[in-house]
């Protein structure tokens, strides 16, 4: 398999493991990816940015494993279910909209509140302009879509997501900062709706990307049961917490 012109390939501070190295060789892709394609990829645990694919490749740890939720048979926890529900009781005042992604001045705002609120900004980084926006998250070699969600028709989240014909991949999703968001668990609802679009367009797996267990801003998606870890190069199934 051509995995496209090889962009970036070297040692860096791993940003998600403290004294860590990480390599995350970075391949741009040349032309779309078709659905099955995209399955393919997906199932490699390769991540998307832009036009580029990568997966981790790192030289002493594997700590990080790609994670997808079997969507079939999910089921939601009692804590999930909760706040499926706090959501639903919102009622007319909670709208979602799903379509092809695309960039406004509004997203933008919305996504470096996001970033500055929940102090996500890296040492030296300023906020993301237009263009870092666009080459990121619209700009894509797969087909993508979006899902903003609106609480009395202001934007208050929303999350992108890359789809194949049995699978969709969850790039990224932000949201709100406020209290009256945040108290929500914003981000639970956002999984839960994305695996519910897998279920209703017939799709088997919902990837959340990589997962690690001692990293606080990966190891939230082990809670959604059941679902598999891409271990030694192997999907492996896992029904409860190890």
């Amino acid at each position: 398999m051509d995995r496209g012109v090889l962009l970036h390939d070297e040692l860096q501070v791993c940003p998600y493991l403290v004294d860590q190295v990480a390599r995350m060789p970075l391949y741009r892709q040349m032309k779309p990816l078709t659905l099955a394609e995209a399955d393919v990829r997906f199932a490699m645990a390769e991540r998307r940015v832009g036009w580029a694919l990568y997966k981790t490749e790192c030289p002493e740890c594997s700590a990080c494993q790609g994670l997808r939720v079997l969507v079939g048979d999910f089921k939601m926890s009692k804590s999930q279910r909760r706040v499926w529900n706090r959501w639903l009781k919102l009622g007319d005042r909670l709208r979602i909209t799903m379509g092809p992604v695309s960039w406004s001045q509004e997203k933008l705002d919305l996504y470096n509140r996001h970033k500055l609120g929940r102090d996500l900004v890296a040492s030296g980084d300023g906020v993301l302009e237009a263009p870092g926006y666009v080459g990121w998250l619209v700009r894509s070699c797969f087909q993508t879509m979006e899902m903003c969600y609106y609480l009395d028709e202001e934007l208050i989240g929303v999350g992108v997501l890359d789809l194949g014909s049995e699978g969709a991949s969850s790039v990224y999703f932000y949201f709100e900062p406020s209290q009256e968001v945040s108290q929500l668990s914003p981000g639970v609802f956002s999984v839960l709706q994305e695996i519910a679009f897998c279920r209703r367009t017939g799709r088997k797996f919902h990837y959340l990307g990589l997962y690690a267990k001692d990293c606080d801003r990966l190891n939230y998606k082990a809670k959604y049961y059941p679902h598999e870890r891409h271990i030694d190069g192997k999907w492996t199934i896992v029904t409860q917490n190890k």
